[in-house]
């Protein structure tokens, strides 16, 4: 919230009945605090662009913050005027009090400023995204958009946990059949191409615990789905 000041001309959390102090702190900071029924990742994002004055809209995550330098590049541009109807950021993801600069984790491009009257978001399960016409080609803004993903490892599996289950539901939602090849193989080559590929191990041990990590969500994910049908 406190990146978004002086850059947003209104601030709006959207809050699915939070039991943490997620209201006390979103009215300590004077923004639009509303709440909603949980209608999926997509739909909720949509209803709250809905709630929106303007029809420009930057959307971030609870974890996610702008940065110093991506403030900047905003405010540019809105001194100019948009000259596209999308913006994108790369996301710097900071694991286990480390950023995170390999393994595939940056740039992590993101659309995130973008006209509302064009563009929704789409996903109910896991992983949304918006969607917006092919013809038109979305610019990137210098600067990065903070991602603060994992405090802990445990943190980390959890999560992982709980998405391997959603994507499990969304394959099977989507008529996907069961591959036990890519129960076997998928893992391990995702590991290669995160550590060696895409050269993780520059990260260190954080590096590799990713991939390790990553390579395990995708045993889940075929491993629920199978357990599932």
């Amino acid at each position: 919230m406190q990146s978004l000041k002086g850059i947003a001309d209104e601030i709006i959390v959207i809050d699915s009945f939070s039991t943490d102090r997620t209201e006390e702190i979103c009215k300590a900071n004077g923004v639009i605090f509303l709440q909603v029924e949980w209608r999926g990742y997509g739909q909720t994002k949509n209803w709250g662009n809905e709630q929106a004055t303007n029809d420009w809209i930057i959307s971030l995550d609870a974890d996610e913050e702008l940065s110093p330098k991506l403030r900047e590049s905003i405010l540019e541009l809105k001194k100019t005027g948009p000259q596209n109807y999308f913006y994108s950021f790369n996301r710097l993801t900071n694991y286990c009090g480390q950023w995170i600069k390999h393994g595939g984790w940056y740039p992590d491009n993101k659309v995130r400023l973008f006209d509302r009257r064009i563009a929704k978001w789409q996903g109910e399960f896991v992983h949304e995204h918006l969607v917006f016409p092919e013809s038109i080609k979305p610019q990137l803004l210098i600067g990065d958009c903070n991602h603060y993903s994992f405090a802990s490892i445990e943190q980390h599996i959890n999560t992982v946990n709980k998405y391997s289950s959603l994507a499990a539901d969304e394959m099977l939602a989507k008529g996907r059949g069961f591959s036990l090849y890519k129960l076997i193989f998928s893992p391990p080559l995702t590991f290669i191409k995160m550590y060696f590929l895409k050269a993780g191990f520059m990260d260190g041990i954080y590096g590799l615990i990713i991939a390790v990590i990553s390579s395990h969500y995708r045993f889940l994910k075929y491993a629920k789905m199978r357990r599932k049908m």
